[in-house]
């Protein structure tokens, strides 16, 4: 029978006047954020927000001390809320877990019960966690955008940050339900990994040109958008008639200077794409889409490493750097699997 020991292992972080530090630490359910389901952990993940938030390196907690790591995929020990039961399997993504609650990068973890999703039938809880919050994200972007009209009649579907987890997700998802999908990237070296996901063509955004037109030729019938800034701009202004642009990250820039034109003559539509607060049916839905139409077909080559709970502090400088190609997950007891 699952039981919660007196003390457990966790990766928290904390703050010290202005000094953040993280490592691990022995804590006691007691010392979790409140939720009415507790959860033996058997994976977890790595994101870009998780090295954010470990290293220090952005603001991406909101109180402090908190256990970090946004995902997490496990077997309830017990439940306040009678949608779940002692032995089911579980996952949580996102839902402001290592922002206002405690997160994944534990051996136990105590969630609220409207963040908590039944694993799909046909998923393990490494492959959850293979997919994660970029998968979820880039299932997210793609569900918004059909329910907005988008067909692969309309054109090719250019998705940017190619290489990033949400961007590789993209590619393959989009790909496998029939749309052509064009990769904007600066790592043009990548382009065996990209085609292998289903891209059709490479753009070096080096040798992009961008234009200063209100509206400029128009070239795709969509977009995932992973950068923001100039780039999200300059795809306001190519996209075609009734195309959409899901816009997901800000690596490039918080900023959009852009004109009414692109929205008002060729109805484009940019849909903001929110993994954190999503309700539970809308992320249900996302999740039997990620185990059916939207099952990537390259899930082991975007995420082909995992590592021990152990080996995590090792792993974020990485990803701060950009130096990432693909996943990680985060094994923390695999015997639940």
């Amino acid at each position: 029978m699952l039981s919660v020991p007196e003390k457990f292992t966790a990766f928290r972080i904390h703050k010290n006047d202005k000094t953040i530090t993280s490592g691990f630490e022995q804590i006691s359910l007691n010392d979790l954020t409140a939720g009415e389901v507790v959860i033996k952990v058997a994976y977890s993940d790595i994101n870009y927000k998780d090295a954010l938030a470990a290293t220090g390196k952005g603001r991406i907690l909101r109180t402090y001390p908190l256990v970090a790591g946004i995902d997490l995929s496990g077997v309830v020990v017990s439940s306040e809320d009678t949608r779940f039961t002692t032995g089911d399997k579980v996952l949580v993504c996102g839902a402001q877990l290592s922002e206002l609650y405690d997160g994944g990068y534990s051996e136990f973890a105590r969630v609220k019960a409207d963040s908590v999703v039944n694993l799909p039938n046909g998923m393990s809880l490494r492959d959850v966690m293979a997919l994660g919050t970029a998968g979820y994200t880039a299932a997210l972007a793609i569900q918004r955008m059909e329910d907005n009209g988008q067909i692969p009649e309309r054109g090719p579907i250019v998705v940017t940050g190619a290489t990033g987890g949400v961007g590789s997700f993209a590619i393959n998802m989009l790909s496998n339900i029939g749309y052509e999908v064009i990769a904007y990237t600066g790592k043009t070296e990548q382009e065996p990994y990209l085609k292998a996901l289903g891209a059709v063509e490479l753009i070096n955004r080096n040798d992009i040109e961008m234009g200063t037109k209100p509206l400029e030729n128009a070239q795709w019938g969509g977009a995932v958008d992973n950068v923001g800034g100039e780039t999200l701009a300059w795809l306001t202004r190519t996209t075609n008639v009734w195309g959409n642009i899901a816009s997901i990250g800000l690596a490039g820039g918080f900023k959009l200077e852009s004109t009414v034109m692109p929205f008002i003559l060729r109805g484009v539509s940019l849909l903001g794409i929110n993994s954190v607060e999503m309700p539970l049916s809308v992320r249900a839905t996302a999740w039997q889409r990620l185990a059916s139409d939207l099952k990537p077909s390259q899930l082991a080559l975007i995420a082909p490493t995992t590592i021990k709970f152990s080996d995590l502090p090792n792993a974020f400088d990485a990803y701060v750097n950009g130096t990432v190609t693909g996943r990680t997950v985060v094994e923390i007891d695999a015997s639940l699997a």
